[in-house]
């Protein structure tokens, strides 16, 4: 008995915590999703310019900060999801991403040889950011949950559904990689042929990409999942933020092709019927601009 009461008192603490969190997502999506990543695309090419002072240029805890409250979204969303299992699957996930990445920079496999160009944060052994996980692991999440909503019933389909991902995550990195390179985030050598970025380090994403999204079709139920998804409007939020981020400093640096893939992901967002102009409107600050046209 004494063991239920405190389950129950545990659910119910879980489940209070969850709605506050939600109801902090909803009532700044504006602000997480949009305003975010419009002054981290600002603040990111004026760090490449030498416009910003010394203390603000790349400062990596500006940069873990803006990126985890632009993931939030997405995690918030995914809690409710993530039981034992999920959680250990992810955890491999975790190891797997700091692996192959130091293999990566160590031996130019799978990517190709580069390396980065100023500090994310504190690194890993000297050669990667300890904060790689929150930089890849929700880019592979969003990618697969796009991917359930726009499949629908095909999403049914394991192999389908599977390689649809991997697709997805590398036409992320399409969108991603040569916005980096732009604004010195790394860099490849010899340059590659897509904007600085070789045909080798979308060979090594596909690897990535599969070992990622195996992992994560198996951490979820997808018919829960699923649910999940369309029942939580700001879950995909974080892709929001990504595509305005890495889109805005790839049109700025005339990156026309990888701006192009950041558009599709804009269709896709469309097409899932999630977001629209009134969703846009609900989103902005009472203050803002839907007060003025309510």
């Amino acid at each position: 008995m004494a063991n239920h009461d405190s389950q129950l008192r545990t659910d119910t603490t879980r489940t209070t915590v969850q709605r506050r969190l939600e109801a902090i997502i909803r009532e700044n999506r504006f602000t997480i999703a949009v305003v975010f990543p419009v002054i981290g695309a600002v603040t990111l090419v004026a760090s490449a310019e030498g416009l910003l002072p010394e203390p603000l240029a790349y400062n990596p805890l500006l940069i873990l900060f803006g990126t985890m409250v632009m993931r939030s979204p997405l995690v918030v969303g995914l809690l409710p999801k993530i039981g034992w299992w999920a959680l250990g699957l992810l955890g491999l996930l975790t190891a797997y991403t700091y692996a192959i990445e130091i293999v990566g920079v160590r031996t130019d496999w799978p990517y190709g040889a580069f390396e980065y160009t100023i500090q994310l944060g504190p690194m890993l052994f000297g050669d990667v950011p300890l904060a790689l996980p929150l930089f890849f692991i929700p880019l592979v999440l969003n990618a697969y949950l796009l991917t359930l909503l726009v499949l629908g019933e095909w999403s049914e389909n394991p192999l389908i559904r599977v390689l649809s991902a991997i697709v997805a995550v590398v036409a992320i990195d399409l969108v991603l990689d040569p916005a980096a390179v732009a604004i010195g985030f790394w860099e490849f050598n010899p340059a590659g042929v897509y904007y600085g970025v070789p045909v080798s380090n979308y060979v090594g994403w596909v690897i990535s990409g599969t070992v990622a999204v195996v992992l994560v079709d198996l951490a979820f139920d997808r018919e829960s999942l699923l649910e999940r998804v369309r029942e939580c409007e700001f879950i995909l939020d974080d892709l929001v933020s990504f595509v305005l981020l890495w889109g805005a400093i790839n049109v700025l640096y005339s990156n026309w092709l990888a701006a192009g893939v950041a558009g599709l992901f804009c269709l896709g967002l469309f097409q899932t019927d999630r977001y629209d102009r009134d969703l846009i409107r609900q989103a902005l600050p009472s203050s803002g601009l839907s007060g003025r046209e309510s």
